[in-house]
Order: C-alpha cells, then sequence, then structure tokens
C-alpha cells in the first residue's frame, strides 16, 4: 500500500512532466491550444507553479547545456559534422532532473527543435526552407530542427518526401537508429512500432550511407522489422499513393493495410486475426465517409466491415455489414 507521501510524491512527478509537455507545445510557434492550456492551469494552483519553475529553468538551459546539444540522436557510426548527434549527460541535479524528464517524454525543450504531429485522417504539409516539401499523412509525429532544415526525424506514423537535391549537402531522415540520405528523391517511409519501410519513386536514397550504404533507386523498397532488413520491387506509382486519395499494394497483408487505413482516414478499426493474415493486390479509393469506403474496401479484399459503435471490424467473409 502506498503511503500518503508516496502518493504526493508521484503526482508532483506527473505534474512536473505535464508543465513540461506544455512549456514545449507553447514554445512551438505553430501552437494553437490555448484554451487547453488555460483548463490545464486553471484545474490545480501547483500547475502554474510547476510551470512557472519550468520557465525561469528553461530561460537559463542555454548555459547548462553541452557546446553541441541535439534533440534526435542518429546512427551511432554517424559522425558528419551536419548530423545531431547523441545526447551527452551533464552534471548538476536540478539540470538533470529537467533534461531527463524531457527525454522521457520524448521532447527537448531547444526552441530551435520543433516537433509537427498530425491526427488520424489529418494530413499536412511542411514546406522546409531549403525547398523541400514533406507531407504527413494522419497520425503521425515528426521533429524538425530550424537551423538545418536538411534534417528531420520520423518519430511514429507516415511521410512523404519529396527533396530538393544538394549533392554536397544531402537531405537526412533520422528514423530510430536509422538513417535515410537523399540523392534528388520523392519517397515516402512508414514506422509504425519497431517496424520502418521505405519506398522510391524518383532519384535514389542511401540506407545508413555510414554503415550498410544500402542503394534504394526509384522501384525499389526497404523494410525492417522482426523478420530482418530486406530489399524489395515496389512499383513507382504505389509510393506515397495514400496523397492522391488511393493505396496501391501488391501482396500486401491485410494487417498492414488496416494500419494505413486507420492512419489514411482517421477511422479505428481493427483487423481480426484470421482476416490480417491474409494478403492482398490491388488499389483501394480511399473515402472521407466511412460506410461508403468500408461498403467498397472490405468486398475488395474478399472481407466482411462490421460496425461497432464509431469504431470498425474486419473479419472474413463475403461482403459488408453495417
Amino acid at each position: 500500500m502506498l503511503r500518503k507521501g508516496q502518493n504526493e510524491n508521484r503526482a508532483g512527478a506527473m505534474i512536473d512532466k505535464e508543465a513540461l509537455d506544455w512549456l514545449v507545445r507553447t514554445r512551438d510557434p505553430d501552437f494553437t491550444d490555448w484554451d487547453g492550456f488555460t483548463l490545464w492551469l486553471e484545474a490545480d494552483p501547483a500547475h502554474g507553479a510547476a510551470y512557472d519553475a519550468l520557465m525561469v529553468a528553461d530561460s537559463e538551459l542555454d548555459s547548462w547545456l553541452p557546446a553541441e546539444p541535439v534533440a534526435m540522436p542518429v546512427a551511432a557510426n554517424d559522425a558528419g559534422p551536419r548530423g545531431w548527434r547523441p545526447l551527452r549527460w551533464i552534471g548538476g541535479g536540478a539540470v538533470a532532473a529537467a533534461l531527463v524528464a524531457a527525454v522521457s517524454i520524448g521532447m527537448f525543450t531547444r526552441s530551435d527543435i520543433y516537433s509537427v504531429t498530425t491526427r488520424p485522417g489529418e494530413p499536412r504539409t511542411i514546406a522546409l526552407d531549403d525547398g523541400t516539401r514533406v507531407e504527413l499523412n494522419g497520425g503521425t509525429t515528426m521533429r524538425f530542427d530550424r537551423n538545418n532544415p536538411r534534417s528531420a526525424a520520423l518519430d511514429a506514423g507516415e511521410a512523404a518526401f519529396t527533396v530538393r537535391h544538394d549533392a554536397a549537402d544531402p537531405f537526412r531522415v533520422t528514423v530510430g537508429d536509422d538513417v535515410f540520405e537523399d540523392a534528388g528523391t520523392v519517397f515516402n517511409i512508414v514506422h509504425v512500432d519497431n517496424a520502418t519501410q521505405i519506398g522510391v519513386s524518383e532519384g535514389k536514397v542511401v540506407y545508413n550511407p555510414d554503415a550498410e550504404a544500402i542503394q534504394l533507386p526509384a522501384g525499389r523498397g526497404l523494410a525492417e522489422d522482426a523478420q530482418g532488413l530486406r530489399v524489395m520491387a515496389i512499383a513507382p506509382e504505389a509510393v506515397a499513393s495514400w496523397r492522391q486519395g488511393r493505396l496501391i499494394y501488391a501482396n500486401a497483408a491485410v494487417a498492414q493495410i488496416g494500419q494505413d487505413i486507420g492512419r489514411s482516414l482517421g477511422v479505428q478499426l481493427t483487423v481480426a486475426p484470421g482476416a490480417g493474415a491474409q494478403r492482398f493486390t490491388g488499389t483501394i479509393r480511399l473515402d472521407r465517409d466511412p460506410a461508403r469506403f468500408f461498403a467498397e474496401a472490405a468486398p475488395l479484399m474478399g472481407l466482411t466491415a462490421v460496425r461497432q459503435g464509431d469504431a470498425w471490424l474486419l473479419k472474413e467473409g463475403d461482403g459488408p455489414q453495417s
């Protein structure tokens, strides 16, 4: 049984984490949820005190950081001058605690690093200063550096990249411990849980240029998941096809298709195990009306779509049910 003091410590730690989250979000120039922030402040006097304390610490943070602070680690073997280096530990109890809290929620408080998150079904396009265009699908989180438009990190979800090529300063996307480097390219990356997939429709991408250095020209894709690392052929028109309102597959597992549907349309979708193991080849047209979409898509895959309140279930069968 937890004692009163232990409960108070846990509550205080939770308030500190929430305050740090709000601090990071409100420092983003694109932040708009001021009503939500006000409600959080008014919910408990301790909220404002915690936020104010972090504001004071944050104003002094630059003087406590190493000479080259970073927000997103790259592969250990990437020591290039433009790569973001791994976070280094520094002394000072209060500062160390603040940094640990920041890392624990996946954010860093430096104002030059900013995060963009899209809700499921709500894509967004980011135009970088170097001329590169990044299109985020729904349910995606990415980080960018205002001081280096030639770097980005995909934390979760899916994004399509149309990169302005510069051989002297290649554009790099960090995904976990991996790095994808462009060579004049249009490509799409999906990162869900511990699995990553990339497809290239124009130009070329280099996977981990300082390690495996796998060349991926147009029409090639790479997957890294529990089954290992593999390279495969991919139809260029299938790369980032969600941008044109359709999903194109060649022998894809329905479980993967279910994730793509949920991300692209913002619907809550469960795929039954028997259905998830099936494979599908063809084109599925996206439709913002879930009933119309599943009425067409489910039988196309030889499945049944069952409405469950606001959610849907895909299972084995011959046609849709609602």
